[in-house]
């Protein structure tokens, strides 16, 4: 059963107060074809500037400073709500689930009954299904230093079991942007919650040249339509190794070894990463650095994994903000989760949640510079 996580402080590099009070607005964001209205918030300190809209709790903009003070958008995203709604693919800076990542071919069974999702990944179920949590409008509550989401998924709400109540709250503090999930049930069901978002630590071009640091020394290895085989492949000295920090693009076209084998099969980095295990509730999984703009990424989660994607599937079918193009290897994402595929594999952590039990979990993102 996925258990509830301890949520603690993570220690800042700078202090938050070093950084201002944290101020909340609220601002119209369009309406959607139901006529419901879509609502940003904006979370904003002397550091940060963070918009999150209503629709999939999606972040659409993150300003961040470099290392000469000039802040720049650090992440994909569209100008206006027809575009979040016209791209049904990307899951653009949105919340997926249900189940965020894969389920193969969209089955699994649960207290021995049989549960059938819609296919929308090639032969299997991708983010929750054709129409996961990303597409559907939060409601909002303003807190002092963020904003909670709310959604109820009724049972059957894509297949899955139970009417799941799920909480999201975004909060800034200094350089600090925290996630915690929360969700109960009324049925014995699955979750996997996590945050979609494409960074682009330079504001423009590809992320190929950022260094990525990743916590880990091994996979959930994946067959070719990256479904878990069941077995964990050791990555050290490999295309897939970021223990060290290592260039993106040093090695995303590898094609040696077991490594190179899975590289190809996503058509770049589209893994999960098991983190190394630690005693402390909050632990590190992933460091990014911008050598152009000094910026750096750092994550820590209470999750046991994080998937590092590169972007493979952004083919420059669509514009976002300021006329940048979407194209391969435009932005990465670090989603913190369970692992794929954990309903059909009794040997991974389990994600199933139980009637009268809370799930909760927390990601930190901070953002910082470098010399």
């Amino acid at each position: 059963m996925l258990k509830p996580l301890l949520l603690l402080a993570f220690a800042a590099t700078v202090p938050s107060f070093a950084h201002g009070q944290t101020t909340v607005t609220k601002a119209a964001f369009g309406t959607l074809p139901d006529h419901s209205a879509v609502e940003q918030y904006t979370l904003a300190n002397s550091h940060l500037q963070i918009k999150i809209i209503t629709f999939g709790a999606t972040i659409t903009s993150i300003l961040a400073p470099d290392r000469d003070g000039k802040k720049t958008d650090v992440i994909l995203g569209y100008d206006d709500l027809q575009g979040y709604l016209d791209d049904d693919k990307t899951h653009m800076g949105s919340i997926v689930g249900r189940y965020g990542n894969r389920i193969a071919k969209g089955t699994f069974t649960l207290a021995g009954e049989p549960y059938h999702l819609p296919l929308n990944n090639g032969p299997n179920t991708l983010h929750g299904g054709t129409i996961g949590f990303d597409r559907h409008n939060w409601t909002a509550k303003q807190l002092p230093n963020g904003v909670e989401f709310s959604l109820i998924s009724q049972d059957g709400d894509q297949g899955f079991p139970g009417t799941l109540t799920a909480h999201v709250r975004y909060t800034l503090s200094g350089t600090d942007l925290r996630i915690e999930y929360s969700a109960t049930t009324d049925k014995l069901t699955v979750l996997n919650l996590t945050n979609h978002t494409y960074f682009n630590l330079t504001g423009s071009g590809t992320i190929l040249g950022e260094k990525m640091m990743i916590n880990s020394a091994r996979i959930t290895a994946v067959d070719a339509t990256l479904i878990p085989t069941g077995q964990y492949l050791n990555i050290a000295g490999t295309a897939l190794d970021f223990e060290n920090p290592t260039v993106i693009g040093d090695r995303i076209n590898s094609t040696d070894g077991e490594a190179g084998r899975q590289l190809t099969f996503a058509g770049g980095y589209d893994h999960n990463f098991v983190l190394k295990p630690s005693s402390a509730p909050m632990h590190l999984a992933a460091k990014v650095t911008d050598p152009a703009s000094g910026r750096v990424l750092t994550v820590t989660t209470t999750e046991p994994a994080v998937q590092f994607y590169s972007g493979n599937s952004l083919l420059g079918a669509t514009t976002g903000r300021n006329g940048m193009k979407f194209e391969k290897n435009t932005g990465f994402c670090l989603e913190t989760q369970h692992y794929p595929d954990s309903p059909n594999q009794p040997s991974f952590p389990s994600t199933e949640l139980k009637p009268g039990a809370t799930f909760h979990s927390t990601t930190l993102f901070q953002f910082t510079t470098s010399k």
